[in-house]
């Protein structure tokens, strides 16, 4: 089982990066990608950083772990079918 922070910090990555995208793509608001920018930015640099130091992360989980957005999602699906990750 992994940290329950690292699962909610990866949800929050993909919410920030559909709330920019949504923004960009509508009415564009400033204040919009001035709050929600740097929430995603923490996020993904928090995703990235706790899924390389964990114990039984893969090269595979790492690489997948820098993609923005979905990588800490898919980073923690790949460690839960790794069986290096269960052993």
């Amino acid at each position: 089982m992994y940290p329950r922070s690292l699962t909610i910090v990866a949800r929050v990555e993909l919410i920030t990066l559909v709330v920019l995208f949504a923004n960009l793509f509508t009415v564009h608001l400033q204040p919009v990608a001035a709050l929600i920018g740097p929430a995603h930015g923490c996020a993904y640099l928090f995703v990235v950083i706790s899924v390389w130091r964990m114990e039984p992360a893969t090269p595979t989980a790492k690489a997948l772990a820098v993609i923005p957005g979905v990588g800490g999602l898919l980073a923690l699906r790949h460690l839960d079918r790794s069986p290096r990750a269960a052993g």
